[in-house]
């Protein structure tokens, strides 16, 4: 019950929080915006603002995991935060930093959705979607590449998950061993979930004959 009353008083909070930084966006005021997102951030995680900045999506979900359960509620408040903080630098001509802070909030939302994480704030799913058309005009890195490979696969997206595989083939963000095995992995659906998924048994047999032929060639 304690848990419950404390999730919804953060929710509480962090609504009127945002609604303060959708007013001062209008004003024109994102530095101030910025600050009222770095006090919700001390106020609600037990870790500071900078370090929360500072660690990883993986040492995120690390240190909000306690006795093998992750708080995917305060996991999903981080990535929402951050993408806010993304539009705040993006309004401000930071392209760096707003770059910076959408992968991230993309990485964690991923890793959310992954986990099958409820969306208790908001729907993972959608905002993967949201942060990839915020990002349709950067190239992502390659790990996070990877880690979106790794959802469309989830997802039952073959096509894209291809067209990622590739990606990373050509930038070397993957091996054509690994490669192989994902085709193979695919290969264990059925006809009709690889048909669903925009990529027939038959392509992928090809694909992996293809992989070969680049191996010995």
């Amino acid at each position: 019950m304690f848990q419950r009353d404390y999730f919804m008083r953060m929710i509480s909070q962090m609504t009127e929080a945002l609604g303060q930084v959708l007013g001062l966006r209008k004003q024109m005021k994102q530095e101030e915006a910025l600050l009222v997102l770095d006090d919700l951030l001390d106020k609600h995680f037990r870790l500071s603002s900078k370090l929360i900045r500072s660690l990883s999506d993986e040492d995120l979900i690390k240190v909000m995991t306690t006795n093998g359960l992750v708080d995917t509620d305060h996991l999903q408040a981080i990535a929402v935060i951050m993408k806010q903080e993304g539009l705040l630098q993006g309004e401000l001509g930071r392209e760096t930093e707003c770059y910076g802070m959408y992968v991230r909030s993309l990485r964690l939302f991923i890793r959310l959705s992954l986990m099958g994480a409820e969306p208790t704030i908001v729907e993972p799913r959608e905002q993967i979607h949201e942060l990839l058309g915020l990002l349709s005009a950067y190239e992502l890195p390659d790990s996070a590449k990877r880690l979106l490979m790794e959802w469309h696969e989830a997802e039952g997206r073959y096509d894209q998950t291809e067209n990622i595989m590739y990606e990373l083939l050509e930038s070397g963000g993957l091996s054509a061993e690994e490669a192989e095995g994902i085709y193979h992995r695919l290969l264990a659906h059925s006809d009709e979930a690889l048909e669903a998924g925009g990529l027939p048994r038959e392509e992928i047999r090809q694909g992996i004959a293809d992989l070969e032929s680049a191996v010995k060639a």
